[in-house]
């Protein structure tokens, strides 16, 4: 059995105890083969002593972090930019001068022109850095995935699926009638 371990959620009603601490947990390791699975606390999996997230699932969450950081910077300069527009319409609702000249209205028009440029070219550096430097699916819980565990508690699983094989080994031979010795057929 290899030592990777994929972890799951199930419902809150289906929670039973941690192999660690006996406290009752929705989260569940289990292997891809769906041979083995225990329940974990969501704490014990970021302890490093008990397991250790595989090296893409590493990368994974930092390629999301940088990404939701791209995203949280292209929100500001959305908002920067609908500010500044709120003010200038406030600003021209609010001149009673209607009466100017073809030049001024030229200057004005050209003037938004040039900061929804100037805008629409952060947002594409923006973008353009957020998809050259993560692939990474959004709406994914906050952790690793993919486990593998430390030395002594994958040799503890190990044990245990030995121990359990080996019960249901001697099940099967004590339900078989001619494992048993025989009644005596001679005379004493």
């Amino acid at each position: 059995m290899e030592n990777i371990w994929h972890h799951r959620k199930v419902a809150e009603t289906a929670a039973k105890g941690c192999m660690v601490c006996y406290k009752p947990s929705s989260s569940v390791l289990i292997t891809p083969d769906s041979k083995d699975f225990f329940y974990i606390c969501p704490s014990h999996l970021k302890d490093r002593n008990f397991a250790l997230p595989t090296d893409d699932e590493a990368k994974a969450i930092a390629e999301r972090k940088k990404k939701e950081e791209l995203d949280r910077e292209i929100e500001a300069v959305k908002k920067e930019y609908e500010e500044k527009m709120k003010k200038k319409q406030q600003k021209k609702d609010k001149s009673k001068d209607r009466d100017k000249d073809a030049k001024d209205k030229d200057k004005e028009d050209k003037k938004p022109d040039k900061e929804e440029q100037e805008r629409d070219d952060k947002i594409k550096a923006l973008t353009d850095k957020a998809d050259a430097s993560s692939t990474a699916k959004s709406g994914v819980d906050d952790g690793p995935r993919v486990f593998q565990l430390q030395k002594h508690f994958y040799n503890q699983r190990l044990e245990k699926m030995r121990n359990a094989e080996a019960a249901k080994r001697a099940r099967e031979r004590m339900r078989n009638p001619q494992l048993f010795p025989s009644v005596p057929s001679g005379n004493p």
